[in-house]
């Protein structure tokens, strides 16, 4: 590359931001244009479910760099701007005023979206999700002027959201349609451990149940209908049912997509002059031996460098085991490794459940570790890692006596 060449990365999340310094500090010297929609600086997400909606964080605090940096970087940041479309052949993005950019590399970091319920009331005034800066400013607001909240979906989001306004002295309801929450994530077993800490902070969490309607009064929304015809009355809902990668300008690009976008060990997509970050990779994974799509801030943070070098033309591979993170009340947990929807697993539990300080194991069957979790257990993650790294069974009895090594 030289420096005539330009790198265009469109997205406003920390996959962005970061790409744009791993690209400096592999002395790329060309021009750097970064495009979000956003009206702000590329800022992480999990503050908006966890310290922010505290009180705890302001956006400077996990803004990934300051106005100075990118000037001092000679990145030109175009603020609340959307790509509308992307010329592979011409090798050009358009912008909202009709005009083009041209790119010798692209790379696509665009992130998620909150999915919306298709029911009766879902776009009335008072219904909420949770994505933006300015969704969690709401929120936070919202805390401190209702008196009871219903959500809907008992996953991460969910759970973060309903902890944070229990902290606030909000009463609220979950509504889950599965047995348990987070069943697709950690299964029936674990998801009960997050079960009873919500219920022991007096949540209302009923699974189980379908919604059928938010209802409305004079274009608010006062609760929620469910489909035995049961009502839960609220000043305020919460959408909370899972992400859509943002996926369409690469797919109406010519890019191969399902999941997300698909990309290769190197985070490259079909066509070699574009890469895809973050949410909307759907990547090759080198060490899992299949194609995952993380939607973590992991993921976010650290597949920027691999992409950088990519563009750059020099070999890099994506070999990561996935991890994500949560807190919710008093429970801090770490996730590391990956089992698929469609992967039998048992799970070996190293310490107390009542207490909720533990480690918990997935294992294939052939008693190799999976995935690990740690809860309000520290400075594992790196043993586990290396358990899933080795591809070697293990004892599952040594594996849950606290006594041995790990």
């Amino acid at each position: 590359m030289t420096t005539d060449s330009r790198f265009v990365i469109v997205g406003g999340g920390l996959a962005a931001g970061k790409l744009a310094e791993a690209l400096r500090d592999n002395d790329f010297d060309g021009a750097i244009t970064l495009i979000t929609e956003e009206e702000h600086l590329p800022y992480e997400r999990p503050p908006l479910s966890k310290e922010h909606l505290l009180g705890k964080k302001e956006l400077s605090e996990f803004t990934v760099h300051p106005g100075q940096w990118y000037r001092d970087h000679r990145v030109d940041i175009r603020l609340a701007t959307a790509v509308t479309s992307i010329d592979r052949a011409a090798k050009t993005v358009a912008l909202p005023d009709g005009s083009t950019l041209r790119y010798d590399r692209l790379a696509l970091a665009t992130g998620s979206r909150a999915r919306r319920l298709p029911i009766p009331g879902a776009d009335a005034e008072g219904v909420h999700q949770l994505r933006t800066i300015e969704e969690s400013d709401t929120l936070v607001r919202l805390f401190g002027s209702i008196r009871r909240l219903a959500v809907i979906g008992a996953g991460w989001i969910g759970l973060e959201v309903t902890a944070a306004a229990r902290a606030a002295g909000v009463e609220v309801t979950v509504l889950e349609s599965e047995s348990t929450p987070l069943l697709a994530a950690l299964g029936r077993e674990m998801g009960e451990v997050f079960a009873d800490l919500h219920r022991q902070h007096e949540v209302d969490l009923r699974c189980g149940v379908k919604v059928t309607e938010i209802i409305t009064a004079d274009g608010r929304a006062t609760g929620v209908r469910l489909d035995d015809g049961a009502v839960v009355e609220a000043d305020a809902v919460l959408l909370a049912v899972g992400a859509r990668p943002n996926i369409e300008l690469a797919a109406d690009a010519g890019l191969a997509v399902d999941a997300g976008v698909l990309v290769d060990e190197s985070l490259a997509t079909g066509d070699p002059d574009i890469v895809a970050v973050g949410d909307i990779a759907d990547q090759q994974h080198p060490v899992l031996g299949r194609r995952i799509r993380v939607e973590h801030w992991a993921t976010a943070l650290n597949q920027p460098a691999v992409a950088a070098q990519t563009m750059l033309g020099k070999p890099a591979v994506y070999d990561r085991i996935p991890y994500f993170f949560t807190d919710q009340y008093d429970l801090g947990m770490e996730y590391t490794g990956y089992v698929a929807p469609d992967q039998r697993a048992t799970v070996v539990v190293r310490g107390d459940l009542d207490s909720r300080e533990f480690v918990a194991f997935w294992l294939d069957s052939g008693n190799r570790v999976l995935a690990g979790m740690n809860v309000n257990v520290w400075d594992v993650t790196d043993r586990i890692k290396q358990l899933i790294q080795s591809g070697e069974p293990v004892d599952p009895q040594h594996l849950a006596d606290t006594a041995a090594e790990l």
